[in-house]
């Protein structure tokens, strides 16, 4: 059975629920409750368990949507559908306001912070005399559609998981949409940034996200309760709501439901069942809870869902597949290129850059020019400042002191999103890929800023054909270095000589002006590298500029134009391959033996 043929029942058996003749009106209930919950989760689904962005508070903003509509409704005497849009509005400008704020903190901070206001809103809630107080609201009316009253909990349980299968297609869509990729690769820091994915702006995203089911969520629980209180909207709320992301896997859509049902259904049952079979009034429900659910995250690490989704392919069900139709592929627009520099012309200019950590100074007044057309060379010993030289100009890095000019235009200081919009791309010393992405994903992220398909468009599914586009691009540059047999894998399954040619595919995915290659070569086998090399001449021979840093002298000897040697930091020598390899300094402090060899070094010059 096919990956939809199971989603089809899924979907028949939702409909068909509280149809069952006989069923208890008690399931219904909780149905709706896994429904509502279930909608917070989705947000912490993608917060915290794609974006890595850990938060306890989202009960409060469950709580902004339901006393948004819970006062406009009764005090004001409007629809619950302004309510609706009221709520959302205000979830939406707290949200962002708090995300500006909070987003920039890291480390244990940012949890920290969500507890405090988590802790602030539900005491603000609970001190308002229009709120009502610790009391609350009551008398909220039901929602109607065309007249159509949803009061029962049997009309109400379709509005909540039409709701609830709505967002969870918008969430799919958008996870796997170019800003998908952008927010999945939040976690990997200065990887992403380097190729115009501004983090900032999608960690702003992706709380407001969240924020808005969460608001949602509350706008469907003040109605369907027909009252509201603090008490669902304070901080232990928000803690079961991250536990049952946990549970259920934080990575999976389809997670968000797994884990809250599993969480309700068998917190409830062991309240039934227990009493029953310990015989005493001590409440040892939390405690067995506890214990079960230790038990089940000792054997399912990563959630339920995963395991659920592992068994059934071992019984011989298909997942969804991630492979990309090659109509797709075949049909798509081809992007636009940029305009290449003349042959010749200056295309980055380093003058006197310094960076100092401290008292440790790690590169000391470099200064160096690189041409349209050519392979410059930064070679040295290891400690001598090469990646961090790489660092500062890609604006990884900030600069101590210096400038840093790239056709013509000074770019130290900017963040490294715009430095990549400009069209320098590059690749890392230390292997930096998305491993659970596929092959293909992950040379589409360098494609990154080449599309404005946003956000609204992804979870929509409106932006197919930037996509195609931008997957045409990724697969094409894929086919150039060699990886176009290997493109549907998961990029974390390649050898480490294929996932750094992965990091190049990205690179060029970019079209970038100029190319820095950190250490291309670390991990190919020989004729691995004698491939890189035909790429690299023939990219070149199209006009593009490359900078590159190789410990491989071969490679570097007969592939580049210019070198630079460096040591602790400074500039040891300048020049032609051939005229380095000779400089007596370079020598001492650097080639050594490699050099000795007269009739190789001839050969190589």
């Amino acid at each position: 059975m096919r990956a939809r043929h199971l989603l089809a029942c899924i979907l028949v058996f939702l409909a068909v629920f509280p149809l069952i003749p006989g069923l208890p009106v008690f399931w219904i209930t909780q149905m709706n409750y896994i429904g509502l919950y279930s909608l917070v989760v989705l947000g912490l689904v993608l917060l915290t368990g794609v974006g890595g962005l850990t938060s306890f508070g989202q009960s409060a903003f469950v709580g902004l949507g339901a006393y948004a509509t819970a006062w406009l409704s009764t005090a004001a005497g409007f629809s619950p559908w302004v309510g609706l849009a009221a709520g959302l509005a205000l979830t939406a400008l707290v949200a962002y306001a708090l995300g500006a704020i909070t987003l920039r903190l890291s480390g244990h901070f940012l949890p920290l912070c969500t507890l405090a206001w988590c802790l602030a809103l539900y005491y603000l809630y609970g001190n308002l005399d229009f709120l009502g107080r610790y009391d609350g609201i009551a008398g909220i009316p039901p929602i109607s559609v065309f007249g159509w009253s949803l009061g029962p909990g049997e009309r109400m349980y379709y509005l909540i998981w039409v709701l609830l299968l709505l967002a969870m297609w918008a969430t799919h869509n958008l996870l796997h949409s170019r800003s998908g990729r952008a927010i999945r690769s939040l976690r990997s820091g200065t990887m992403a940034e380097s190729f115009g994915v501004d983090l900032a702006h999608y960690k702003v995203v992706i709380f407001v996200y969240a924020a808005l089911l969460g608001g949602l969520s509350g706008w469907l629980y003040a109605h369907m309760q027909r009252a509201v209180s603090p008490s669902p909207f304070g901080l232990g709320y928000g803690i079961e709501y991250l536990f049952m992301a946990v549970v259920g896997g934080m990575g999976s859509v389809w997670g968000a439901v797994v884990g809250t049902g599993v969480v309700l259904i068998v917190k409830d049952q062991l309240q039934n069942v227990l009493p029953g079979l310990v015989g005493t009034s001590v409440n040892v429900e939390l405690l067995v809870f506890g214990v079960l659910m230790v038990l089940v995250l000792q054997h399912a690490r990563d959630g339920i869902w995963p395991v659920l989704a592992g068994a059934w392919r071992r019984l011989g069900g298909h997942g969804a597949s991630r492979a990309v139709s090659p109509d797709v592929l075949e049909t798509a627009r081809p992007l636009p290129r940029r305009e290449r520099p003349a042959a010749g012309a200056s295309v980055l200019r380093v003058a006197g850059i310094h960076k100092a950590f401290g008292g440790l100074v790690a590169v000391n007044d470099i200064s160096f020019e690189l041409r349209a057309g050519e392979i410059m060379g930064l070679i040295g010993p290891n400690g001598a400042g090469k990646s961090t030289t790489f660092n500062l100009i890609s604006g990884v890095t900030a600069l101590s002191g210096g400038e840093v000019r790239f056709m013509d235009r000074r770019i130290d200081g900017l963040p490294a999103h715009e430095i990549a919009r400009m069209g320098i791309a590059r690749s890392f010393q230390h292997v930096q890929i998305m491993p659970d992405m596929t092959v293909l994903e992950n040379a589409a992220l360098g494609a990154h800023l080449r599309s404005h398909a946003g956000v609204i468009a992804a979870a929509l599914h409106a932006e197919r054909a930037d996509e195609a586009a931008l997957l045409r691009e990724a697969a094409q540059q894929l086919q150039r270095v060699g990886l176009g047999a290997h493109m549907h894998e998961l990029a974390g399954n390649l050898p480490l000589g294929r996932q750094r040619i992965l990091e190049i595919a990205r690179a060029l995915a970019c079209d970038p002006v100029l190319l820095m290659l950190d250490e291309p070569a670390a991990g190919l086998r020989y004729k691995e590298k004698q491939d890189l090399a035909e790429v690299l001449d023939r990219l070149r021979g199209e006009g593009m500029s490359m900078l590159l840093v190789e410990h491989d002298m071969d490679f570097v000897m007969n592939l580049t134009d210019h070198l630079l040697v460096m040591d602790f930091g400074t500039r040891l020598a300048e020049g032609r391959p051939e005229e380095v390899q000779r400089n007596p300094a370079v020598l001492e402090a650097y080639l050594g033996d490699w050099a000795d060899d007269e009739p190789a070094m001839e050969a190589r010059a």
